[in-house]
């Protein structure tokens, strides 16, 4: 791909796209109110961007590269602020391919999800998001949206929150779980932004699994105790649901195989990246008393 890219929202995914574009010598223009994720990089520029402000759409609209492949990640704003609208207006012409970041809250209720399954948002969050990925399959140039299941990597993710006690589980922790790695969703990313597919897509690695079954593998890991489980109406939205999700055909589409194919591959490469697993698997602690 030879055309510089947009990237909207520069943050936890953003960035990950950014370094793989830059690495190929592409020129990505990095959009954000943070960067704290992106690497310093050549081929990389940074633009100070909020999207609640109608005058720093314009302005970067203005600085955007002409023409450009645009990758969208910024979460829906409320009501009437909600960005995607102003943004495909103020880019006009300029943007040849947008890849649009949603989310598998989408299909709100629907305990499986294949490429097959429509869209069924139950929340206000979820309504707009569809919105917005309806904005984007409508644009004048082609577009492709993609619904990750839960985001997880290296700093983020169940392996974070389970030992540091902030994490409980829905009830019995029989509820179904999705996730992709950050790398597999970047790679496909920045496939989807040279390719020509259209439509919108879950995201998703290989294996579902129910919340326990994760938390048992974590705790086997780092040699931590189960968390507790908690009434499903007390935790965060992202903790309730009960979905399986089925990714692979877009994988399939962009000819990629997921370097994670599960939870299994994914969790223990993130404690490595991070200094609490070593590559080999055993955990650190074990590691020290041999």
């Amino acid at each position: 791909m030879n055309a510089p890219v947009l990237i909207l929202g520069c943050g936890y995914t953003g960035s990950r796209v950014a370094a793989r574009l830059a690495a190929r010598g592409v020129e990505v223009t990095a959009a954000g109110r943070s960067f704290r994720h992106l690497p310093d990089l050549p081929h990389i520029r940074r633009v100070a961007f909020d999207a609640a402000s109608t005058e720093s759409i314009r302005a970067l609209a203005e600085e955007s590269p002409r023409p450009c492949a645009v990758l969208h990640s910024i979460p829906v704003l409320d009501g009437p602020r909600e960005v995607t609208a102003r943004l495909l207006d103020a880019l006009g012409g300029s943007a040849v391919r947008i890849v649009y970041l949603s989310t598998t809250a989408v299909y709100g209720d629907q305990r499986e999800v294949d490429e097959t399954t429509p869209a069924a948002p139950r929340t206000t969050e979820a309504r707009l998001r569809h919105e917005a990925e309806q904005r984007v399959l409508a644009a004048p140039c082609s577009s492709i949206v993609l619904r990750p299941a839960a985001i997880y990597g290296p700093g983020r993710g169940v392996h974070v929150s389970i030992p540091s006690g902030r994490f409980r589980m829905a009830g019995d922790g029989s509820a179904w779980v999705s996730r992709i790695h950050v790398d597999d969703l970047a790679a496909l990313a920045e496939a989807a932004l040279a390719s020509d597919v259209g439509g919108a897509w879950p995201v998703a690695d290989l294996e579902p699994a129910r919340q326990r079954e994760i938390a048992a593998f974590v705790c086997s890991l780092l040699g931590c105790p189960m968390p507790a489980g908690a009434e499903p109406g007390s935790l965060h939205r992202t903790l309730r649901t009960n979905r399986r999700v089925d990714g692979r055909a877009v994988f399939r589409l962009h000819g990629l195989a997921l370097r994670y194919p599960t939870y299994r591959e994914g969790i223990p490469a993130c404690l490595a990246a991070e200094g609490r697993l070593p590559p080999s698997g055993t955990p650190a602690a074990l590691q020290s008393e041999s």
